[in-house]
């Protein structure tokens, strides 16, 4: 556990709106997987098996880079973006991390996606000092900067948002009666544990049911029917995408009617809530720090705009409703402004002190209100959500934005 705990508070603020800051010109330094034409970056991500849902994510991230060098680069450099398929599976991600770190000598890595798949590599970065950046998990481990300090996280972490959708059952339903689907790994126990901790010890027994399967299994079919029995009328539905649009549509097949909440990173309008059938997943509710294009209230934001001709000139065969798209392009924002700001300073080092020297900078689609802050005693660089919806074919925001403090 992490001792930087974040808790989310109410209340929004106007952040101000930073624009890039080149690092000042000196001699030129570089490490592994930077010279002077060229910025080596390794990924993973699960392009087959399971978890393949998640390969938007990557092939969004791919298109990302073919932009940047379109433009011209990074400081006039090009980038070498090497992205593996790791399957979603822990060995697997370690034979790639490996092949990227002893042969192709990235200068670091950006958001290799899964919990148990960067648990595996934690470790290993950290001990050869090369940047773990961005990460595309939200467990709290990743907010570390005293124990692992060559890896950073980027969207709000999993305990907290676990800890939000506890307090709003408890401010919104009488008589909750919570059942609990969770993935059996280190990504499902926490969201879980901080569930647990938004309920608080008094209310723990509002759980009536607790059930969770293994990312191996074909389908959830029995565990919905286990938490439907259990008289359950509040569902949590902590699941990766495959399996919440299964957990979903089994719900209605039941003629169950729960409450439903469903995580973060299984609200992809079209990995998740249009394969479960709209019909199916009106009211569910999620915790939201990006900007969902599929909803036409951002139709003339002008970060949309920008986006969507993103999408359609680099990854025209992507369909705009999968979030993983989106989740791609901001990330990698991100990760240019960082590169950017190392200026002729391409040193792991000087990377990570980039990273975690954000000061309110805005990342295009991000919901209004969020910015970047990070410091070398934070690693959380996101660190606000707004609660959404889900309404005919997309989601509908609604309350203020919920800001995390330090605790």
């Amino acid at each position: 556990m992490t001792t930087n705990r974040r808790t989310f508070m109410g209340g929004a603020t106007a952040a101000a709106v930073l624009g890039s800051s080149r690092a000042s010109w000196g001699q030129k330094k570089y490490d592994d997987g930077a010279s002077d034409t060229e910025i080596k970056i390794g990924h993973t991500c699960p392009y087959s098996g399971p978890a393949s849902a998640y390969g938007v994510n990557g092939k969004a991230i791919v298109a990302f880079w073919e932009m940047i060098n379109a433009q011209g680069g990074i400081n006039g450099r090009k980038i070498k973006f090497i992205s593996l398929d790791d399957g979603y599976s822990p060995p697997k991600t370690v034979e790639c991390i490996r092949q990227l770190v002893e042969q192709e000598k990235v200068l670091c890595t950006h958001n290799t996606l899964g919990t148990a798949t960067n648990t595996a590599i934690h470790k290993y970065m950290n001990q050869k000092k090369v940047p773990q950046l961005y990460v595309a998990t939200g467990a709290s481990k990743w907010g570390d900067p005293k124990n692992f300090p060559w890896t950073m996280g980027y969207q709000p972490d999993y305990h907290t948002e676990g800890s939000i959708y506890a307090k709003h059952i408890l401010a919104t339903v009488k008589d909750a009666k919570i059942g609990v689907l969770m993935q059996n790994d280190d990504y499902g126990k926490d969201y879980w544990e901080g569930f647990k901790e938004g309920l608080g010890k008094d209310n723990q027994s509002k759980v009536v049911k607790h059930v969770s399967y293994e990312i191996t299994e074909p389908t959830v079919d029995s565990q919905i029917i286990q938490l439907k029995a259990s008289g359950a009328n509040v569902f949590f539905n902590i699941a990766t995408p495959k399996f919440a649009a299964q957990a979903m549509r089994k719900i209605a097949d039941l003629g169950w009617k729960p409450v439903q909440y469903v995580n973060n990173v299984s609200a992809s309008v079209g990995t998740v809530m249009k394969p479960a059938g709209f019909d199916n997943v009106q009211g569910i509710m999620t915790a939201a720090y990006a900007m969902d294009a599929t909803d036409t209230h951002w139709d003339n934001e002008e970060e949309m705009k920008a986006y969507k001709a993103f999408m359609a000139k680099y990854h025209p065969t992507a369909h705009i409703a999968d979030s993983g798209n989106l989740n791609g392009y901001t990330v990698s924002m991100l990760m240019a402004e960082t590169l950017r700001r190392c200026g002729d300073n391409l040193t792991r080092a000087n990377v990570m002190k980039q990273a975690s020297s954000f000061k309110n900078f805005r990342v295009p689609c991000l919901l209004p209100g969020i910015t970047i802050s990070t410091s070398p005693t934070d690693y959380f660089p996101i660190q606000a959500v707004q609660m959404q919806r889900f309404k005919g074919q997309t989601w509908q925001l609604f309350g203020d934005l919920m800001r995390a403090e330090s605790t």
